[in-house]
């Protein structure tokens, strides 16, 4: 008995240890962002009862036992963050993130863009996920809502141009509206066209009437001029005068415009115009939509479509995981998608260190959860502007290793009174 006495304290002791061991380095991580504790589980205090060839059973107590070591799966405190980089997962997930060797798997969203603007965390690691195939050779070539989630063993790393940018929409149509009344007077009006070559350009249309009018109704010419919206200039180093140049002028089209007794727009000879190599058309509206002939005072006002090209502001993350570029023309694109992953066995990931795993034997291989459509998608919620912090709770925490500490003492005294016994034993033999 002596003997288990010692046993028993001794497993007690190993037990008791590993368990202080893993609650204190929970306490030390309580300020680790991403961080999940562990708690220890103890397989059976007593051992069951042997079976002998002796008259009656007998039981052998041989203490405590650890079982196991488990993953605390519950969600941290949802902090504040400043960056739209700093994300946080609502639900189930984690994010994949890797450096020189095979990805990690982490809750911890803190993330930035580098000065390369590659979506990295803080110790420069990067952020996996699926990139857009809209960008090449610096060129957005395709404006998207959002990227679409890849297969989740093809993510890669989520590395961003620099310099990215925003592909100039000539302007196509220009439209015209307003009220040239019924004075013989000369009205102008004009619409902003942009080029190919991302220059702010002028389409004027001068109108006035046909001489002599043939009623009912009045007839108006109208010539419409495609130029540069600005005066150039140049400076004379010799005179030291600044010389004021012309405006260009593309292109210059003729027509007539005929309204009804009412008013109302009934033909139009103009339909074209080139601004600089790109075709706009002219839209003077038709019945009340458009220009119109009435006795009210002269109105006249222009839209037009297009737009100039924009370099990159920066790039930010929306709530969807959505990596968005922004750039000076005032557009957006999404040019990525950060991946989470799932694994049917969270608590079998391998802790890395910190709030860092790596997957294993039992906790598979990471996958993406699908819609019912069979495509890929978060599964989870995230939130920009937050982080989730440690899962671990300081008062849990002392508690246990209270508990733990003072069974530790019980099982040291096991030993020391079970050595006592012993010594007792000895002496009595002697």
């Amino acid at each position: 008995m002596m003997t288990q006495a010692f046993y028993t304290g001794i497993n007690g002791i190993k037990a008791h240890q590993t368990a202080i061991n893993v609650i204190s380095d929970n306490l030390a991580n309580i300020s680790t962002v991403g961080f999940r504790g562990y708690s220890t589980e103890f397989a059976s205090m007593f051992e069951n009862a042997l079976n002998t060839t002796a008259a009656s059973n007998s039981g052998v107590g041989v203490g405590a036992q650890l079982g196991t070591v488990v993953m605390d799966e519950n969600k941290g405190t949802y902090q504040l963050a400043d960056k739209s980089t700093d994300l946080a997962i609502l639900g189930d997930g984690w994010f994949g993130i890797q450096g020189e060797g095979k990805p990690v798997y982490t809750r911890n969203g803190s993330f930035t863009f580098d000065k390369n603007r590659d979506l990295v965390t803080a110790d420069g690691y990067y952020i996996l996920g699926t990139m857009g195939s809209n960008i090449s050779n610096g060129i957005l070539t395709e404006q998207l809502a959002e990227v679409g989630l890849g297969e989740a063993a093809v993510q890669e790393k989520l590395r961003f141009p620099d310099d990215l940018t925003f592909p100039v929409q000539p302007t196509t149509e220009a439209s015209f509206f307003g009220n040239l009344g019924v004075e013989n007077e000369t009205k102008v009006i004009s619409a902003k066209a942009i080029d190919a070559q991302s220059n702010i350009n002028s389409i004027r249309l001068e109108f006035s009437k046909v001489d002599p009018q043939v009623s009912p109704g009045t007839q108006w010419n109208v010539v419409a001029t495609a130029q540069s919206a600005s005066v150039d200039s140049e400076y004379n180093e010799e005179t030291g005068e600044t010389i004021y140049l012309p405006q260009t002028i593309y292109d210059t089209q003729t027509g007539v415009v005929t309204f009804d007794e009412a008013g109302i727009l009934t033909s139009n000879t103009l339909s074209t115009i080139n601004n600089n190599g790109s075709a706009v058309s002219l839209d003077l509206g038709s019945g009340f939509d458009g220009l119109i002939a009435m006795d009210n005072p002269f109105t006249g006002s222009s839209s037009s479509d297009g737009l100039q090209a924009g370099d990159l502001i920066g790039y930010d993350i929306n709530k969807n995981a959505q990596v968005i570029a922004t750039f000076s023309n005032g557009m957006q694109s999404s040019v990525g998608m950060i991946a989470v992953y799932h694994f049917q066995n969270d608590r079998g990931l391998e802790r890395v260190s910190g709030a860092r795993f790596t997957e294993s034997n039992n906790s598979g291989r990471p996958i993406f959860f699908q819609d019912e459509n069979g495509k890929n998608i978060l599964g989870t919620d995230i939130t920009n502007f937050k982080l989730e912090g440690s899962n671990v709770r300081m008062e849990v925490g002392l508690t246990d290793i209270i508990i733990m500490q003072r069974a530790y003492d019980a099982n040291s005294k096991c030993i020391k009174t079970a050595d006592e016994m012993l010594q007792k034993a000895l002496s009595m033999h002697r």
